[in-house]
């Protein structure tokens, strides 16, 4: 029996022991942060590493400090907004974030550790509050088209709601998505479908305009190579007027100055056929120089 005593405390001491040696170290993870406690009390945030604590009297409490990005009008959750046409839409909205390095402990103090907890009661309210007010800043077609400054306003807006409670840092804000009613997104087609066609006249407008240019280039074209044609045409006949009216000239110079160049024209010009009819006492042509030579 008293063997059995024996063993029985070894073994309770072997197990103290060894819970207290498994007890007094521990590790932070470098993507968590340690809460130090002592009999319940807060004694110090703990940084990653190994670390040692006194058994039974010290706890420590890990703080998740990877960032998160947490959804809000998704599954059925409603997230109604109106823009500022009064267009209503559902929005499906992602905030991404991490825990405050230098609010580590107040999420163990304010609320014993509970992550989510803390996220409902800091971000949650803000984030439909101000999306809200920021979307019904924008009309629908711009919070359509201009989707990345309605992410950064938000983004903006809401760091700025939480700036007097800083427990969470807000990273980014994106609207992912955004429905509006059947109505407007027929009206958007209908509009879509309007500009289309007006592009398209216009397109046609324009393509008949180049064309019409064309022809008028092209006639311009034709009509000044038909006026340079007799432009040439009427110098040419200029020029060959007055080459004649110069040869006739000194062609007459000539005949007043010398006589016989009459008889040498006749001579030339003259086909050697006399004449079938002659009158009495006529000459032949040009045989009367011979008698002339005689006399």
């Amino acid at each position: 029996m008293k063997k059995i005593l024996s063993l029985g405390g070894v073994f309770f001491v072997f197990i103290a022991v060894l819970t207290v040696m498994l007890g007094t170290w521990y590790t932070i993870d470098q993507t968590q942060r340690g809460v130090l406690l002592r009999n319940g009390a807060f004694v110090e945030v703990v940084q990653p590493g190994l670390h040692f604590k006194l058994p039974w009297i010290e706890t420590v409490y890990k703080i998740d400090m990877q960032t998160h990005t947490k959804p809000y009008g998704h599954k059925g959750e409603a997230m109604e907004a109106y823009s500022a046409d009064q267009q209503p839409a559902h929005l499906q909205v992602s905030v991404t974030f991490h825990v405050n390095p230098e609010k580590v402990s107040e999420i163990y103090s304010r609320f014993g550790g509970d992550y989510e907890a803390a996220i409902q009661r800091i971000i949650t309210p803000h984030v439909y509050e101000k999306t809200k007010v920021v979307f019904g800043q924008f009309t629908a077609a711009k919070a359509i088209t201009n989707r990345g400054n309605l992410n950064t306003y938000s983004a903006t807006a809401l760091t700025e709601a939480l700036a007097y409670d800083p427990v969470f840092i807000i990273e980014s804000v994106q609207v992912e998505d955004i429905t509006f009613s059947k109505e407007y997104i027929s009206s958007v087609e209908q509009r879509m479908q309007a500009e289309v066609e007006v592009q398209k006249l216009q397109q046609n407008l324009a393509r008949e305009k180049v064309q019409a240019e064309i022809k008028v280039t092209q006639a311009m074209g034709e009509a000044n190579s038909i006026k340079a044609v007799a432009d040439a045409n009427a110098y040419k006949t200029i020029a060959q007027g007055k080459a004649d009216a110069e040869a006739l000239e000194v062609r007459g110079k000539a005949l007043q100055q010398n006589q016989s160049l009459i008889q040498l024209e006749q001579a030339q010009r003259w086909n050697g056929t006399l004449p079938t009819t002659m009158l009495p006492g006529g000459t032949v042509p040009f045989l009367n120089l011979g008698n002339e030579a005689h006399k």
